[in-house]
């Protein structure tokens, strides 16, 4: 045996064995569409403190310290039920982060690619120079003159 046929072997060996590893394993039929959801602020930096939080859940999800995400493919409502996200579901979402603007949004999932990017925008605080009034007592009146 040549070793230009012995090296044809083995790559198709290889090729073969790569093949059968490569295949695309079925989606059990239970799990959910994985949605993933991006917090960031006007500077496209993200947002430590943000959470996420669906109107029928009682629970606030944090996101991701790191890069302001947060991804599941299930939510545990409080009945005891799961929603499973699927194609074609619109979703209900409230992002909310201290010091910056609570945004409520619905989004229709998709079979894949299901990243949502939300902005949030800060809180404009205006404040205000508040002229307290001067409240004198009777020992801070000063006295008359004494003669």
């Amino acid at each position: 045996m040549s070793s230009g046929s012995l090296l044809r072997g083995m790559l198709l060996l290889g090729s073969m064995l790569f093949a059968g590893n490569a295949e695309a394993k079925p989606k059990a039929p239970d799990e959910g569409v994985p949605v993933k959801v991006v917090v960031k602020d006007e500077g496209a930096l993200p947002i430590a403190t943000a959470v996420v939080r669906h109107p029928l859940e009682q629970d606030r999800h944090r996101v991701n310290s790191v890069d302001g995400s947060w991804e599941t493919s299930v939510l545990y409502l409080p009945d005891g039920t799961e929603l499973r996200f699927t194609p074609g579901q619109t979703l209900d979402l409230e992002i909310s982060a201290p010091g910056y603007v609570t945004q409520v949004f619905q989004y229709q999932i998709r079979k894949r690619r299901n990243v949502i990017e939300v902005k949030l925008h800060k809180i404009e605080n205006e404040v205000e120079q508040i002229e307290e009034p001067m409240i004198t007592f009777g020992r801070d009146v000063p006295r008359e003159a004494q003669e």
